[in-house]
């Protein structure tokens, strides 16, 4: 039998997350998102002047039965000089949030990222609204 999880596509900051069945209650998981996109925003890109969430540098999150976490990110280019370190942020910051069992973070540059993923705030953080 499969583990059931839930997932949130991120297309764009803030998107909508796509739930499928999950044993977490869903009051428990409903906060356990918040929190952990509240998590993602405490990680900022050394570079630019805003969150990697606001970046749009998150591309999914799976939230599994067993609280394990699981994120796809990207990087603004693959070249990026912090590509080394910033899964461990990541792994930290969402780590840290009450319920969470373990986080895995995967790089993906496939799609690769655009400034037209970035939220309006973000876009207002650099300069570019």
């Amino acid at each position: 039998m499969e583990d059931a999880s839930t997932t949130a596509e991120t297309s764009e900051p803030a998107a909508n997350a796509v739930v499928s069945a999950s044993a977490i209650p869903a009051d428990e998981l409903a906060r356990l998102t918040d929190d952990i996109v509240s998590a993602l925003k405490t990680v900022y890109d050394p570079e630019i002047p805003a969150d990697i969430y606001e970046l749009g540098l998150v591309y999914k999150i799976d939230i599994e039965d067993d609280r394990s976490v699981k994120i796809d990110m990207t990087l603004t280019a693959p070249g990026c000089p912090v590509a080394g370190e910033m899964p461990g942020w990541v792994e930290n910051a969402v780590g840290a949030v009450e319920g969470v069992s373990g986080v895995e973070v995967s790089m993906v540059f496939d799609p690769p990222w655009t400034p037209d993923r970035m939220s309006e705030e973000a876009q207002v953080a650099v300069g570019w609204y």
